[in-house]
Parts: structure tokens; C-alpha cells; sequence
């Protein structure tokens, strides 16, 4: 019979000798790695997905927006910095709110970010197939069906993941420094070619009473915030390399501004630059902006290879995210929180690699249901993009609200807690941050063309909250995150404690 013990509506098992030796991560990033990852997650947004929302509000309602996302970025990023380096394990978000709020709290964040994630590799995995199929129409004449395309890319980049994450970081820095590279390029040739113009950026329609900078008034700001969040989501993943970075308390934090950083230099610059070639109003419809860009500026030849380069800006993004997914579900399913076969990594790469392949399931059936629908709704050829990335943007969203409520709480309840790295924005801060992230909830919910997405995300918070409070809440693991929690503080850093530091406490001695 399993030795068990009921702790805050939580009932934990004592899984025994072997447990956590099967579920290893292999130490390996430094401050280059990280940056690496950071950037790699999140570069995608530069290339596709954050000009869907220049038809609603123009250019000057998405810069009003995107500069509202900055402000919450920041902030949230110096909190997630803190609480990382205090709680340097895998968990992240799920671990920050377990702390803080309890079993159920961390389940509620951590399903969240897994939705965050899950659902964003699904959408770079439909902008990259665009961007794919555009290439090798130019080159070679043909296209490849989307959800071909689809399963090609998720399956190379399991097989990329799966090689382990000491070439993942490795990986994650080359292929930033080639996205930075070739965005980089597009604002060179927009202006030595004298395609950006100024006017372009003003040409979306303007209804009565309003003005070229707001053409349809202040109200669509608030409705394409997830659209300028593409530009960012997904850096505040990094916390969920803690086991896997040789300094995790000193790496992460400051590897994640310097990230961050760089990423507002590539948003605001192609921002402007590839608004200034296509228009407002031709980039709002396009999967592949910044190739309909180059289209506009060089030869057809010319513009499919440099679309190929177009394309290692999404790659990079789906190795890092895929990442993200793998660890977050992998963290969840160690503590018990989901079927712990998930959290098994092997002996050699000491890669979540089971986790890697359900994740890819799951996205890829989301693509071929939600794309199917809309086909027989008639709708337009991005609408399977635009909903898969509010799914997301909404998952993310929920999890930024519990982990800056999780910060001001950690603040208050755990104030013994060492914190190697402080915010600078303190409380106030992540209260600026959570309360925008509040604004960008509660605007989803009024938004009629979001309603497919909460919709999603509703009946899986049903099922999943259902499960976990008749069977998850009793199947509980002591990690190093549950340890941490329920230790006050005490316990927080697996390097140094080994993955039993409270096995004794908690259970006994040994049966």
C-alpha cells in the first residue's frame, strides 16, 4: 500500500527510491542560452501574427496597444524575475501560485501556461506552413496541404527537442541571431529601396468622426491588445529552464531583460517598417507579412530565399515554445498534477520527450478542428490562425494575472524566502502588470470574434478542474515545488537539496 499523507486539501504519496532519477534534467544553459531561448520563443511574433489587428484599430490604435503591452511586459518580467530566482525550479508559473494560493492555484496556472503554450506552437505552426508553402510556390510552383505541412513541422521539431537540451540552447542562439539578421535586413532594403512610405501607414479607412491615427475610434485599442502581445508572448517562459541552467538564480533574470530588450528593438522596428511597405490595410489580412514585403521590394526569386530565411524566425520560435510546453507539462505531471508518465525523461538526453509528443497532439488536432470549422463556415483563410492564437493569448493572460497576484503575495507570506534578484518595480509593479492583464481578460469576454476561443478554454478549465478536484488533488508528488511550499520557503533550490529534502518530514522514516 502507498504511504500517503493529506496536507491543505492535498493528498501526497511517497513514491519511493527511483522516482525523480527517471524524471532528470541535465544542467547545460548559461546567460547566452537563456537569452538565446527567450529571444528563439518569441521571434515569431515579429514575423506573423500581431498586423491581424491593424484593420480594427489602425496604425496609431496598435501602437497605443503595443505600447500598453510594453508597460505590462516589463513589469511582469521583473516580478517573474524575482520569484525565478528564488524558486529556481522547472515549474514556473505553476510553482510561483502553488506557493502563493495552494493546490488549486497552481493547477489553475499551470493549466493555463500549458493552454499558453500548447496553443502557440499551433499557431506558429500555421504561420510557418504559410510561409513554407509561399516559398515553395515561387521556387517550385506547388504548394503542400496545410495540415501535411503542419504534421512535418511538429515532427521535425519533436525529433529537434528530443535531441536534448544542451543542443536546444545552442540552437536557440544561432537561429535568434539569424532572425535578428534577416528583420534587420527588411528595414535596410525598405528604405535603400525607397519602399516605406510614411502614408502607408494611415491608409485604413476612416469612419465618420474619427481620425486617420484612430480610424475607428478608441474602442478597437483595447480588442487588439492580443494581437500586440504576439510581439512579446511567450518570454516569460524562461523560468521553466531553472533545472537546466548551470546559474539559474543570477542567469535567468537578468538574461530575460536583456532578452526583452532586444525584442522591443525587432517589434518596434518592424512594426513601423513592414506597416510602411504593405499598408495598413494589405499587411491586416496577410499570414506572412514580411514576405508579402519582400515581394514588394525585390525580384520573386530574390524574395523566396529570402522567405526561407523569413522562415528560421518561426522555427526558432516552434523549438523554443515546444520547449516551454514539454517542461511546463513536464513539471505539472512530476508533482502529480497530470498522469506522471509525462514527466519521464530517460537517461541519456534527459528530455521530456513524451511530454513533447502529447503537447503536438494536441495542438495539431486543434489546428485541423478549428481550421475545418471555419472552412465550413466560410470564413476568411487566417480566421483558424487569429482563433488558435486567442486561445492562446487568453490562457496567457490568465496565467499573467495569478502570477502577479502570486508575487504580492510570496511578497507578504514568505518574506524569509532568499531572493537573489529583487524587482525594481517592487509590488507596484506587478500590480501595474496584473491589473493590465485584468483589462485584456475582461476585454476578450466583450469581443464577439473571441468568443470561439473562451469558449475552448472554458469547457477545458471544466473538465480539467473536475478531474483535478476528484482525482489530481490526491495523486500530489513532493517536487521541489511542492516542497518549497509547503516548507515556507525553506526548501528551494533542488541542486543544492536533492529532490527529497522533506520525504522525512512529510512521511516518515521509511516503511
Amino acid at each position: 500500500m502507498t504511504n500517503t499523507k493529506s496536507v491543505g486539501g492535498a493528498q501526497y504519496q511517497d513514491v519511493g527510491d527511483g522516482y525523480f532519477e527517471k524524471r532528470t534534467l541535465k544542467r547545460s544553459a548559461g546567460f547566452w542560452g537563456i537569452w538565446g531561448l527567450g529571444v528563439a520563443a518569441v521571434i515569431s511574433g515579429e514575423f506573423s501574427g500581431w498586423n491581424l489587428g491593424m484593420a480594427q484599430a489602425g496604425f496609431g490604435g496598435m501602437a497605443i496597444a503595443t505600447a500598453i503591452v510594453i508597460v505590462m511586459y516589463f513589469t511582469m518580467l521583473f516580478s517573474i524575475g524575482e520569484m525565478s530566482a528564488a524558486l529556481p525550479h522547472t515549474g514556473g508559473a505553476y510553482s510561483f501560485a502553488r506557493a502563493a494560493m495552494g493546490p488549486w492555484g497552481g493547477f489553475i496556472t499551470g493549466l493555463a501556461e500549458t493552454i499558453e503554450y500548447v496553443m502557440t506552437t499551433a499557431v506558429i505552426v500555421y504561420f510557418a506552413a504559410q510561409y513554407a508553402n509561399g516559398a515553395l510556390m515561387i521556387f517550385f510552383g506547388f504548394q503542400v496541404a496545410p495540415f501535411i505541412m503542419w504534421f512535418i513541422l511538429y515532427a521535425i521539431f519533436i525529433g529537434v527537442n528530443a535531441l536534448g537540451a544542451a543542443i536546444g540552447f545552442r540552437l536557440a542562439i544561432v537561429v535568434s541571431i539569424m532572425s535578428i539578421a534577416i528583420l534587420a535586413v527588411f528595414v535596410v532594403v525598405a528604405f535603400t529601396s525607397g519602399a516605406f512610405q510614411v502614408d502607408k501607414l494611415w491608409d485604413v479607412v476612416v469612419t465618420e468622426g474619427n481620425s486617420t491615427f484612430l480610424p475607428n475610434g478608441f474602442g478597437p485599442v483595447l480588442l487588439v491588445i492580443p494581437f500586440a502581445m504576439w510581439f512579446f508572448l511567450g518570454i516569460e517562459e524562461l523560468p521553466l529552464a531553472s533545472e537546466e541552467t548551470k546559474n539559474p538564480q543570477r542567469d535567468i533574470p537578468r538574461a530575460g531583460i536583456v532578452a526583452l530588450v532586444t525584442l522591443l528593438v525587432c517589434a518596434i522596428a518592424i512594426f513601423i517598417v513592414n506597416t510602411g511597405v504593405n499598408g495598413a490595410t494589405a499587411i491586416a489580412a496577410s499570414g506572412q507579412p514580411l514576405l508579402d514585403g519582400f515581394a514588394l521590394m525585390v525580384p520573386p526569386a530574390l524574395a523566396g530565399l529570402l522567405a526561407i530565411f523569413a522562415l528560421v524566425g518561426l522555427l526558432a520560435s516552434l523549438q523554443g515554445i515546444m520547449f516551454a510546453y514539454a517542461r511546463n507539462m513536464y513539471s505539472l505531471s512530476r508533482a502529480g498534477y497530470y498522469p506522471k508518465f509525462l514527466s519521464l525523461t530517460g537517461t541519456k538526453r534527459q528530455t521530456p520527450v513524451n511530454a513533447l509528443i502529447v503537447g503536438a497532439v494536441i495542438g495539431y488536432l486543434a489546428l485541423i478542428v478549428v481550421d475545418r470549422t471555419a472552412a465550413v463556415g466560410g470564413a476568411a483563410a487566417n480566421i483558424a490562425g487569429s482563433v488558435v492564437l486567442n486561445i492562446a493569448i487568453w490562457g496567457a493572460v490568465l496565467s499573467y494575472v495569478m502570477q502577479m497576484a502570486s508575487f504580492v503575495i510570496l511578497r507578504r507570506k514568505f518574506p524569509k524566502a532568499t531572493r537573489p534578484y529583487v524587482s525594481p518595480t517592487g509590488i507596484a509593479g506587478a500590480v501595474v502588470a496584473g491589473l493590465i492583464a485584468v483589462v485584456i481578460f475582461v476585454a476578450f469576454l466583450f469581443n464577439p470574434g473571441y468568443q470561439i476561443a473562451i469558449a475552448g478554454i472554458a469547457i477545458v478549465y471544466i473538465i480539467g478542474l473536475i478531474i483535478f478536484g476528484v482525482w489530481g488533488r490526491k495523486q500530489l508528488v513532493l517536487s521541489p515545488e511542492e516542497e518549497f511550499a509547503l516548507s515556507g520557503g525553506v526548501h528551494g533550490d533542488p541542486q543544492k537539496e536533492g529532490y527529497d529534502a522533506m520525504e522525512k518530514e512529510v512521511f516518515g522514516d521509511k516503511k
